[in-house]
């Protein structure tokens, strides 16, 4: 992978179509000042204007709200701020410029570390890191997928007050809960505290979950992987998260979480204004080329593009977001424009995460440089630019 250091960039970029996360525009530049987008004009304040190889396209860069690793780094395996740095790098190779580091079920021990570590790394500003997402531990048994059963466990005051004090020191907080082992007043002091609230990990009926939504969780945590199905009579947690327009829903486009038609069936059935966004589920797997790793001291196997527990459980995901945004154009038939919200506009408004997702002045410049057959030829962030020649995934 022929991928170049990161270095400050041209000030004024021209000669490519841009998208910035609403409208194409031709024959615009975009202006850079500092860290942030200046401007989008038809010309430029600055006197050199950094010409773009012909059938360039600029498009905001990818925001993933679960990240459980990469480069050979699981999350859970590293607690630390170099952990989370290379696990932000590998993914910027593929196009991912914000993400949320996610912590899998562990112990309350280990979540103290994870909380410690992301609170650092905010400290010490690593480039694309946005956050963490701590799913778990407080899921369903009998949904728990690869999560460790022995760690699964009720929310209780301490875990609540450990979650508010982290909420004050990151950018951003994601958890995921189930209502089985957690409480609609929990989830009401979470949000109040600035926490975004997922369900997911739930064999919970619509009884259950209608609470839970109306104490603020506004999202869904990988649409149809681990939760009660859509059913006629009893529609479940897929059923909650495609007809209620509260909640935004992330998915995992890998051909294996979810079947194509069942992806094309929730794109047409999902109530807005919430929306369904992708997300990689990706695990230490993404930039290493090791057949196997260790979770919760149980060994994954990686074999044909698939993660699984050597029972045949899918744990995690062996994508990144520049493949899932291709199986969504190539496999899926969207249009480009809403595949490439999917990867950047969506999250970003899911997670609150207001200064990234799209090209505006003010926010910041996090976009990358495709070229006509969506490779990477640069990715941007804060304003750093990463050449990476031709890179694919």
């Amino acid at each position: 992978m022929n991928v170049r250091a990161e270095q400050p960039g041209p000030r004024a970029i021209g000669g490519a179509r841009i998208f910035d996360g609403r409208a194409w525009h031709d024959g615009k530049v975009l202006e850079i000042r500092g860290s942030e987008v200046a401007a989008l004009s038809s010309s430029a304040a600055a006197n050199d204007v950094h010409q773009l190889p012909e059938g360039s396209v600029i498009v905001p860069g990818f925001v993933d709200l679960q990240v459980n690793g990469g480069s050979g780094i699981l999350f859970n395996n590293d607690l630390t701020v170099s952990g989370i740095e290379t696990i932000c790098r590998a993914h910027r190779r593929f196009g991912t410029t914000s993400l949320l580091v996610t912590l899998i079920t562990d112990t309350p021990e280990n979540t103290q570390l994870a909380v410690a570590a992301g609170i650092e790394a905010a400290k010490k500003g690593i480039p694309g890191f946005a956050g963490l997402h701590l799913e778990g531990p407080h899921l369903s048994v009998a949904r728990k997928g690869t999560h460790e059963p022995k760690l699964i466990r009720p929310m209780t005051d301490a875990d609540l007050g450990l979650l508010l004090e982290a909420a004050k020191a990151l950018p951003c907080l994601l958890v995921t809960l189930a209502p089985e082992n957690a409480a609609p007043d929990q989830v009401r002091k979470l949000v109040d505290a600035g926490v975004v609230v997922s369900l997911g990990h739930s064999d919970a009926g619509i009884a259950e979950i209608r609470p839970f939504i109306e104490a603020g969780a506004s999202m869904v945590t990988h649409l149809f992987n681990a939760m009660s199905p859509l059913q006629h009579r009893e529609p479940g947690m897929v059923g909650a998260a495609l007809g209620f327009g509260e909640l935004s829903c992330g998915l995992i486009a890998d051909g294996y979480h979810v079947d194509p038609l069942a992806i094309k069936v929730a794109l047409k059935a999902k109530q807005g204004p919430g929306q369904i966004f992708l997300v990689t589920d990706a695990m230490s797997s993404i930039g290493w080329d090791g057949d196997r790793f260790q979770l919760n001291g149980r060994e994954v196997f990686r074999r044909d593009g698939k993660l699984t527990l050597a029972d045949g459980t899918l744990a995690g995901a062996d994508i990144d977001m520049l493949s899932c945004v291709r199986f969504m154009v190539d496999r899926i038939g969207l249009e480009l424009e809403e595949v490439l919200k999917m990867a950047s506009v969506y999250p970003a408004q899911a997670a609150g995460l207001s200064g990234i997702g799209c090209l505006a002045a003010g926010k910041q410049a996090d976009f990358l440089v495709l070229n006509p057959d969506l490779t990477i030829h640069a990715s941007v962030c804060a304003g750093h630019w990463m050449e990476h020649g031709k890179v694919s995934a």
